[in-house]
C-alpha cells in the first residue's frame, strides 16, 4: 500500500494547529478555523482526534463549550468536505462525552445518514461506544471490541473506551476490561494519571485495595498542578478505596467472631 505524501514540517504544522485550538477564548469562530487547519493539513483521523479532543476540553474548562458554538444540524448533515465534517463531529461528540451526555450522544449518531454512519472513523465509533457503555448497554461491549481491533494503540481512543467502561457500572466484566486496556502499550510506563485513576477504580471493584491505593497515590503524584477538578475526583476515589477497605476488614472480623 502506498502511503499518502505528507509535506515537510508536518509535525510542526500539527503542533501549531493544536496550539491554536487550545486558545479557545478568542471569538466564536475557532471551530471553523480549527477545521480549516485540519483540512489544509489533510489530517488523519488520529490527528483530528488528538487536536479536537484537546480543544473541546479546553473550551469546556474555559466556560465556552463547543456545544454552544456548533449546532446538532452541523453534525447530522454532511459538511463541505470529509475532514471538516469529521472535525466538527470530533469536537461536538467530545464535548458531549465530557458532559456525560450519553443518551444525547447516542441519539445524535443514530440520526446520521446511513452512509455517514457506515463510514465513521475509528475515533467517532469509539465515542459512540462510550455513549452505549456509559449507559451500561452491552452492545457497547461488542462495538468496543471492534474499535479496539481497528484503533491499535491510539491513546485518545483508548481513553474514550476506558471512560465509557468507568461510567457503565452494570456492564459484565467491567473491571477486568478496564484493567486490560490500562495495561496496553501506550500506558505501559504508568505515567498517565487518568489511566491510573481508572485503574484504581477497577482494582477497588475487584477488592484489590492495596493495589488500588498504590495506583491512585501514583496518579495523584503525577497529576499536573492546578488541575483542581480532576484532583478532587482522584481524592474522592482514594476515599472510596479506603472506605471499601475498611468495610472489607470489618466484615472479615465480624465473620471471624461469628465462627468463634
Amino acid at each position: 500500500m502506498t502511503l499518502p505524501a505528507r509535506r515537510p514540517g508536518r509535525a510542526l504544522t500539527l503542533l501549531r494547529a493544536d496550539s491554536r485550538a487550545r486558545n479557545v477564548t478568542a471569538g466564536h469562530q475557532w471551530p471553523a478555523r480549527l477545521a480549516c487547519d485540519l483540512r489544509e493539513l489533510d489530517a488523519t483521523w488520529q490527528e483530528s482526534a488528538q487536536v479536537c479532543a484537546n480543544a473541546a476540553w479546553m473550551a469546556r474548562s474555559a466556560g465556552r463549550s463547543v456545544l454552544g458554538l456548533l449546532r446538532p444540524e452541523q453534525i447530522r448533515t454532511p459538511g463541505p468536505d470529509p475532514i471538516t465534517a469529521r472535525a466538527y463531529r470530533h469536537l461536538y461528540l467530545s464535548a458531549l462525552r465530557y458532559d456525560f451526555r450519553c443518551p444525547t450522544l447516542q441519539s445524535l449518531v443514530d440520526q446520521l445518514p446511513p452512509t455517514a454512519r457506515e463510514s465513521l472513523d475509528c475515533y467517532s465509533r469509539a465515542l459512540y461506544a462510550f455513549a452505549l457503555l456509559g449507559q451500561s448497554k452491552t452492545e457497547g461491549l461488542t462495538l468496543m471490541d471492534q474499535v479496539l481491533a481497528d484503533a491499535g494503540d491510539h491513546p485518545k481512543t483508548l481513553h474514550v473506551l476506558l471512560h465509557g467502561l468507568w461510567l457503565g457500572h452494570h456492564l459484565p466484566g467491567r473491571a477486568e476490561r478496564m484493567l486490560a486496556i490500562a495495561t496496553r502499550p501506550p500506558f505501559a510506563a504508568r505515567t498517565d494519571p487518568i489511566v491510573l485513576f481508572r485503574e484504581a477504580g477497577a482494582l477497588r471493584q475487584l477488592g484489590r485495595h492495596q493495589a488500588a491505593l498504590e495506583s491512585i497515590d501514583r496518579a495523584l503524584d503525577l497529576l499536573p498542578p492546578g488541575d483542581v477538578s480532576v484532583h478532587a475526583d482522584l481524592v474522592r476515589e482514594r476515599s472510596l478505596i479506603a472506605a471499601s477497605q475498611d468495610i472489607h476488614q470489618l466484615a472479615g472480623r465480624g465473620a471471624a467472631e461469628v465462627r468463634t
